[in-house]
C-alpha cells in the first residue's frame, strides 16, 4: 500500500513523502499512530504543504539541538551488570535504562523511543543512535562491563548491532511500548493498593478498640474429668 507521511518517520521518510509499505505496517502502525494516511488523490494534495511545515518545523530544531548533538558525539555511559562466563548478561540493558542514564549525565529529556538500540545482552562495547531529528542522529558508546570488574576488561570487545528493517523495527517499539504500558498499569495498581490499605488503617484507628470484631481461630475444646479412684487411693 502507499501512504503519505504526515511525520518524518525514522528509517522510512520524511514529511510528505509517498511510501510503498508493507499493508500490516501501514494499517497497524503507521496510520493508528497519526504518522501517515493513505496516499488517495484528495490527500496527495496536501503533501507539498505538508512537506513545506514539516521542512521549517525540522530546521528550527536542528538549531535548537545542534549543540546537544555534540555533547552526544562524545558521550560514553557505563554499565557494571551480572552476566556468565560466555559474557551473556543475566538480564539486559534496556533502551529505558540507557534514556535515564543520558537525562542523567547530560541534564537533557531523552525518551526512550529516540534510542535506537535493541536490549543489549552482551558483555563489550556497543553503539547506539539517539534520534533527535531526521538529520540530527548522534552516536553514542556504551560500555557493558562485568560488575566488579573495570570497564578496562571490556574495551577490546566491539559489538556491531544489526541493521533492523523498519517494519521489524516498528514491531519492536510497539512490544517495548505494550512492556511499558504493562509495567505502569501495574505500578498503578500497587499504588491503588496502597492508598486502600491506607485508609482502612485510618478509619480502624478512629473508630478505637470498640466494636472491632476480631476472629480467632477454633480451637476444640478437650473436657477434663476428674480421675477414677483406685481401691487403694479410696
Amino acid at each position: 500500500m502507499k501512504v503519505l507521511l504526515l511525520e518524518d518517520v525514522y528509517k522510512l521518510g520524511r514529511a510528505g513523502d509517498v511510501k510503498k509499505v508493507a499493508d500490516g505496517y501501514g494499517r497497524n502502525y503507521l496510520i493508528p499512530q497519526g504518522l501517515a494516511v493513505l496516499a488517495t488523490p484528495g490527500a496527495m494534495k496536501r503533501a507539498d504543504y505538508i512537506r513545506e511545515v514539516a521542512a521549517e518545523r525540522r530546521a528550527q530544531l536542528n538549531l535548537e539541538l545542534g549543540s546537544v548533538a555534540e555533547r552526544f558525539e562524545s558521550l560514553k555511559l557505563f554499565f557494571p551488570v551480572k552476566a556468565g562466563e560466555t559474557g551473556r548478561l543475566y538480564g539486559s540493558v534496556t533502551p529505558t535504562m540507557i534514556a535515564d542514564a543520558i537525562n542523567s549525565e547530560t541534564n537533557t529529556e531523552i525518551d526512550r523511543k529516540q534510542i535506537d538500540t535493541q536490549p543489549i545482552k552482551q558483555l563489550g562495547v556497543h553503539r547506539a543512535s539517539i534520534r533527535l531529528t531526521m538529520d540530527l542522529v548522534p552516536e553514542i558508546v556504551v560500555v557493558v562491563h562485568r560488575e566488579g570488574e573495570p570497564p578496562e576488561t571490556v574495551m577490546d570487545i566491539e559489538i556491531t548491532a544489526e541493521d533492523v528493517p523498519v517494519e521489524e523495527f516498528a514491531e519492536l517499539q510497539a512490544e517495548l511500548d505494550a512492556i511499558e504500558a504493562e509495567a505502569e498499569a501495574a505500578e498503578e495498581v500497587v499504588e491503588v493498593l496502597e492508598e486502600v490499605g491506607d485508609s482502612a488503617e485510618t478509619a480502624e484507628f478512629s473508630e478505637g478498640v470498640e466494636g472491632v470484631e476480631v476472629e480467632t481461630p477454633a480451637v476444640d475444646l478437650v473436657e477434663e474429668t476428674e480421675p477414677e479412684l483406685t481401691d487403694e487411693e479410696e
